[in-house]
């Protein structure tokens, strides 16, 4: 079932100068496996991402079958996430998953320098943009 409205138009995507983001689908297998497998460390380490089963080893056709189910999600309105561009390379830099329950978002090592601007974009891009009433951000535990 959505959690959002049924006459609710879902944003394609999203661009600052920093970063754009844009629906992610089967299309991004090869950057995105190679964005978080390069990264696991640092995104175990990211605020919500503690102690959760994923990141975990993947090949890369399992890595497309998840990413197929979050396109699916995404054209049933259950869950939407999304890809994580660099605004100038066009370089897969991380990933924003916003589901009922939880909105977390992650970067790859290399670019660590976005966590923060990523999160208070999203935070309120999702205030502004998105039909939820409040966008609460957990402070690290």
């Amino acid at each position: 079932m959505s959690f959002v409205p049924p006459d609710f138009v879902v944003p394609d995507g999203l661009e600052t100068d920093l970063f754009r983001l844009e629906p992610l689908g089967p299309q991004h297998n090869e950057a995105d496996y190679e964005a978080w497998s390069s990264s696991t460390d640092h995104i175990r380490a990211s605020r919500g991402w503690e102690g959760r089963a994923w990141p975990r080893a993947m090949t890369l056709d399992e890595n497309r079958r998840d990413l197929e189910r979050h396109a699916e999600d995404f054209a049933a309105r259950t869950g939407f996430t999304y890809t994580v561009l660099d605004a100038v390379t066009g370089e897969t830099v991380g990933c924003v998953y916003i589901y009922p329950d939880d909105v977390r978002s992650w970067v790859r090592a290399s670019r660590a320098e976005l966590d923060e601007p990523l999160r208070e974009t999203v935070r309120e891009w999702l205030g502004a943009e998105w039909p939820f009433g409040e966008v609460i951000q957990r402070e690290r535990s």
